[in-house]
């Protein structure tokens, strides 16, 4: 008679769906070097500017785009990682999905380096020149691009609420889509706006969504029933 095909120990199945998964400080220790390198390269863009002999101190003024561009990023960066340290506190576990996303994440993150140093760079020359809109739109197509970013991993939680804390607020996940996707809309509806009326426009949409993201990072506000 053949021999029947062996069956793998009860535990094979186990402990192969576990190692899919593990906690995640690891993933969060990776990301935190990520924002740091990110958030310290911004500074980078700030160099000693030329000038001629006794001209230093006129010469630091003007380029104070660099300085506006420094501070911005710098702050968006850190509301980045606020929002994302907010996020990986309601998170217990994480699968080969969940860490892809976290990497395209980080990917968008350390981007944002390359495109405040082109805003920067134009607003020197002109706030409402050609350069200035074609860098206003760089900075928000790839700023929106990190929205975007956003936007896959709260949808991956969503349909893997099995990776939650069984604790998480109910509308986490659903209003962290929501603000992912109003940051995607609204950093394109900026750039379209810089690069065919004018740029400042989209500068003020910049300067606002990092505060909206720092007061939203534990979700949108919650109106009571009555």
């Amino acid at each position: 008679m053949p021999e029947s095909p062996r069956l793998p120990p009860p535990h094979t199945a186990r402990t192969a769906a576990r190692f899919r998964r593990s906690d995640t400080a690891r993933l969060e220790a990776f990301s935190d070097g990520v924002f740091a390198v990110a958030a310290t390269i911004l500074v980078l863009e700030i160099q000693d500017p030329a000038h001629h002999k006794g001209g230093l101190a006129r010469a630091l003024l003007e380029q104070w785009p660099s300085y506006v561009g420094y501070l911005a990023s710098f702050a968006y960066v850190a509301v980045i990682w606020l929002n994302h340290h907010q996020a990986f506190a309601r998170i217990r576990s994480v699968d080969r999905g969940l860490q892809g996303a976290n990497l395209l994440l980080l990917f968008t993150t350390a981007a944002l380096a390359f495109p405040t140093g082109v805003l920067s760079d134009a607003l020197q020359e002109s706030a409402h020149g050609a350069d200035a809109r074609t860098a206003v739109l760089t900075y928000a197509l790839v700023a929106a691009a990190m929205c975007a970013s956003w936007l896959l991993l709260y949808t991956y939680l969503r349909h893997h609420p099995s990776l939650l804390d069984p604790a998480v607020e109910a509308s986490y996940v659903r209003h962290g889509q929501l603000r992912s996707a109003a940051g995607v809309a609204a950093y394109t509806l900026a750039g379209l706006l810089g690069w065919l009326a004018t740029p400042p426009v989209a500068l003020a949409v910049f300067a606002a969504l990092p505060i909206f993201y720092f007061a939203t990072s534990e979700g949108l506000p919650r109106h009571p029933r009555t």
